[in-house]
């Protein structure tokens, strides 16, 4: 399952909504429980939502660092603890984050994206 935690973080670091997308299930979910954001419920629009937001977006990532994968008790669940050093302009902002993911059958089915709010703030005003 680690290596569904490599492909996502390298869409993340290309800002490839195809490629994040291709990593969930028809139905999947992900969830934004701190961003303010709607949830994205499924595929297609886990591709749509992001490829509108990395879309307009300037930032790009630098370096995801600090990841630590948590097995827990349930086979299907991870937690990714990571930081995402994003670069806006001439400003490097790091953006803590904390991602549940339930990964069934080899595909993402659910996530739950927690990101640190004054960060994403940060990165928005520097856009």
């Amino acid at each position: 399952m680690s290596e569904i935690v490599t492909a996502y973080h390298d869409a993340m670091s290309h800002k490839s909504p195809d490629a994040l997308a291709d990593l969930y299930a028809e139905d999947g979910l992900h969830e934004f429980p701190f961003g303010g954001l709607p949830p994205y419920q499924g595929r297609e629009r886990i591709r749509d939502g992001y490829r509108a937001s990395w879309g307009t977006s300037p930032a790009e990532v630098q370096e995801i660092r600090n990841v630590l994968i948590h097995h827990s008790t349930d086979p299907e669940v991870l937690v990714v603890e990571q930081e995402t050093v994003v670069k806006v302009g001439d400003r490097s902002i790091t953006v803590p984050g904390l991602l549940i993911l339930r990964i069934r059958d080899g595909l993402i089915v659910h996530t739950r994206d927690y990101m640190d709010a004054t960060a994403i703030a940060g990165v928005r005003a520097a856009a």
